[in-house]
């Protein structure tokens, strides 16, 4: 029986290990089908469903380990708060509350000092703030009166137009336009380079500003020319167009002058470029009737230089269609392009003060006004500006300006305060009335002396004529307009005159020190004077012809001087001029008579500069000189024979004072000998000085 169970048993058993390998294969074979599947259901699947899929594990793969970390934390820190509370229980003594350490801030800057000056601030708070200083000096008020400053100055740059101009001038005078010109001339040229259609607007404010504070249009000037040659070099025609706009218009405005303009377009078409040409034409447009009013010969070449690129560069079409439009406008007269635009013309013609700045000289821009800096006279400074503004008055149409105000410098503006009349002997500012006076010279000409009568002091008249006389010097030719003015001097004042000829005289006793070409220019302006009678001729008395007494530069002067003088009179009158009974005590030295060496010198100068037509009466005089000696010569024997008879009619009465008369008539016979062999020689007695005539000339 238990022989049959084991049997039954291991049959059973063999069955199901039977069962289970025949099974296993069919396992194997369900779960390639599976893995088959799945394979073809992910390859199926779009990338969309893959990344969503994958997102959606990936989040919970993230909620899992942020729970697993959150549990984790809360275990920790209730193993540490356990641990903490069994450590207090155990201790003596609880533990003291310490504090955190307090973490060192750094300490900040001050808003006032920053460059901005911080935050925004009303302006109610900021007068506020103003009010609570007690110390007007100290450097947060500065700070704050110079960021009102710029704020206000920006503000009315900005919404000046044309209707407005009058008050925005009247506005930005009350501020202290002095101490912000920086501020004022960055704003400026800001302005116009983000707007620049309103460049006439602009110009007429700098132009007013000007001819009150000529330093501020100057500065604003040597800007603008530092931008045009920057843009100019980095090929940037929108900085040339803005800046070359913007000096058209103070050309215009009589700020600048007109050779800067004529700088500026050579410049351009010297290398002619499609840029170079396009800044050129939009710059000739603004200021081409000014310039043809002022230099018709400047303009012209202007014009002719453009023909030739129009007819031999290669340039754009463009380009080319833009130069014969500017041909029409020039022939429609400008019409559309006038000098100042109506409303504009605020500044009178004698207040205006124009400003002679090259294009290729060294400036100096001075940024450093542009930001703050502490001002140790601050109130004082304060205060003369306020006395500034007390003697500017502005009407409606701003006619009213004072004449003195607009020759004299910034900086004697600046340091004037109060009306008290001073006499300075230590000349401590005669370099500043020279530097004055040559600014005046150089932009003012019309009207100048009226100017002047009313600035200088009655000391400073030599002077005057001095920089007058230096400043025509130092042109390059001699312009006609310092003959006009000195003589225009000369005949306002009889002190001017006077000034004249002492100048006179000590220029040609230096003549030597000048240049050629100064030397030429100050013989050119003493002829102007000389022929206009704005100095009398005797001034010539100084001028000694031989050749002892003259030099190569003294001689040159002559020269120059008196053929201005035929091209002004014409030899005949000059002939006459020279031969007044009443000047000929002055012109004894010109035409010298004394020896016949210093005669020939004189006659073979003038001959030589082709006025021998003066010398005539010199000729003459030489060619009779050996006649004037041989009557000298009877003369002086009639004289000795006169006296020889009388000495032998005394001998007759005394037979003892017959020996004497004999031998002093014998002494005299030997002395006139004598006397007529040593003329004869050419040497003079010292009794009797005798001419030899050393051959006809």
């Amino acid at each position: 029986m238990k022989s049959s169970v084991t049997h039954i048993k291991r049959a059973s058993d063999d069955e199901s290990k039977n069962r289970r390998r025949s099974s296993s294969p069919d396992r194997d074979e369900k779960k390639s089908q599976s893995r088959s599947r799945s394979r073809s259901r992910s390859r199926s699947r779009s990338p969309q469903e893959r990344y969503r899929r994958g997102r959606r594990s990936r989040e919970r793969e993230r909620d899992r380990n942020r729970y697993d970390d959150w549990d984790s934390y809360e275990r920790r820190s209730s193993r540490e708060g356990d641990w903490e509370h069994r450590r207090r229980g155990r201790s003596a003594s609880p533990a003291k509350n310490e504090e955190p350490p307090v973490k060192k801030r750094k300490e900040g800057l001050d808003p006032i000092l920053t460059r901005t000056g911080g935050a925004y601030i009303p302006p109610a708070k900021l007068r506020m703030m103003q009010a609570q200083i007690s110390d007007k000096s100290s450097l947060e008020y500065q700070r704050m009166s110079w960021e009102a400053l710029k704020k206000s100055i920006n503000g009315l740059i900005n919404k000046v137009n044309v209707s407005n101009i009058a008050n925005i001038i009247q506005e930005l005078l009350q501020e202290n336009i002095v101490r912000g010109r920086g501020l004022l001339a960055r704003s400026t040229l800001q302005a116009q380079a983000a707007s620049s259609i309103f460049t006439h607007v602009y110009a007429a404010v700098v132009a007013i500003i000007n001819s009150k504070f000529p330093q501020i249009g100057e500065l604003i000037l040597k800007r603008l020319i530092l931008n045009f040659r920057k843009g100019y070099r980095r090929n940037d025609k929108q900085q040339c167009l803005t800046a070359s706009k913007f000096v058209a218009h103070l050309i215009n405005q009589n700020v600048a002058h007109e050779v800067l303009c004529l700088e500026m377009l050579t410049l351009l078409l010297e290398r002619p470029t499609d840029d170079s040409v396009e800044v050129a034409i939009s710059f000739l447009k603004e200021c081409g009737l000014k310039l043809t009013e002022v230099s018709p010969r400047g303009i012209n070449a202007i014009f002719e230089r453009l023909r030739n690129i129009l007819h031999e560069s290669e340039i754009d079409k463009r380009v080319q269609y833009m130069i014969e439009v500017m041909f029409a406008i020039r022939k429609d007269g400008f019409k559309d392009h006038p000098i100042i635009p109506d409303g504009l013309d605020l500044v009178e013609e004698e207040d205006q003060f124009t400003h002679m700045l090259p294009l290729e000289d060294d400036y100096n821009t001075e940024d450093i006004i542009n930001v703050f800096k502490l001002d140790p006279n601050f109130l004082e400074n304060e205060e003369k500006y306020k006395a500034i503004k007390r003697d500017i008055s502005f009407d409606s149409n701003f006619n009213q300006s004072l004449s003195c105000l607009t020759v004299l410098s910034f900086s004697f503006l600046y340091l004037e305060q109060e009306k008290v009349t001073i006499f300075d002997q230590t000349e401590v500012n005669l370099v500043a009335f020279r530097r004055t006076i040559y600014l005046a010279i150089q932009s003012s000409y019309p009207l100048i002396s009226i100017g002047f009568e009313k600035c200088l002091n009655n000391n400073s008249g030599k002077e005057l004529c001095n920089m007058i006389l230096d400043c025509c010097a130092q042109q390059r030719t001699y312009e006609k307009f310092f003959g006009l003015l000195a003589g225009r001097f000369c005949l306002l004042k009889k002190e001017y005159m006077e000034s004249f000829e002492a100048i006179f005289q000590e220029q040609y006793e230096t003549i030597h020190r000048l240049e050629t070409n100064k030397l030429r220019n100050v013989a050119r302006m003493f002829s102007h004077l000389l022929y206009t009678d704005s100095i009398p001729w005797s001034v010539l008395e100084c001028v000694k012809m031989s050749e002892d007494t003259t030099t190569s530069s003294s001689r040159i002067f002559v020269k120059i001087l008196f053929q201005e003088l035929c091209a002004y009179m014409g030899l005949p009158k000059l002939n006459e001029r020279l031969k007044d009974m009443t000047l000929q005590s002055f012109f004894d030295g010109l035409f010298p008579r004394d020896n016949p060496r210093n005669t020939r010198f004189a006659i073979n100068f003038f001959t030589s500069i082709g006025l021998g037509g003066l010398t005539d009466e010199l000729r003459e005089h030489l060619k009779n000189a050996p006649k004037m000696i041989m009557t000298q010569n009877q003369e002086v024997e009639s004289s000795d024979s006169s006296s020889s008879s009388s000495d032998s009619s005394s001998s007759s009465d005394s037979p003892s004072d017959s020996d004497s008369s004999d031998s002093d008539s014998d002494s005299s016979s030997d002395s006139d000998s004598s006397s007529s062999s040593d003329s004869s020689s050419g040497i003079k007695t010292r009794a009797r000085p005798i001419w030899v005539f050393w051959g006809r000339y």
